[in-house]
C-alpha cells in the first residue's frame, strides 16, 4: 500500500482507468458476438444492425486508446466479411 499522497492517486487513476477499460473491451467483444450469432442465424437485417453498432463501439475504443486503429481495421473487416458472406 502506498504512503506518499501521489501514490495513492496513482493508484486509485489506474484502477478506474483498467474499469474504464474492461467496459469498453467487453462492449466491443459482445458488440462482435451479436453480429456473429445473427450471422449464424441467417437474419441479414439484425446482422447489419448489429454491425452499425458494433463499428460505432468499436471506433469509440479506439477514439479512447484502447484499441489501436490496424486492430479495429482488422475487426471491422473480418465483421463486415461475415455479413457479406449471407448474401
Amino acid at each position: 500500500m502506498p504512503n506518499i499522497k501521489s501514490a495513492k492517486k496513482s493508484v486509485r487513476t489506474n484502477q478506474e482507468t483498467a474499469f474504464n477499460n474492461t467496459v469498453y473491451n467487453s462492449r466491443v467483444k459482445n458488440s462482435i458476438k451479436k453480429v456473429e450469432i445473427a450471422a449464424k442465424d441467417k437474419d441479414k437485417d439484425k446482422a447489419t444492425d448489429e454491425l452499425k453498432t458494433a463499428i460505432s463501439n468499436i471506433d469509440k475504443s479506439v477514439s479512447k486508446g484502447i484499441l489501436k486503429q490496424n486492430t479495429a481495421d482488422r475487426k471491422k473487416s473480418r465483421l463486415n466479411k461475415i455479413v457479406k458472406e449471407m448474401e
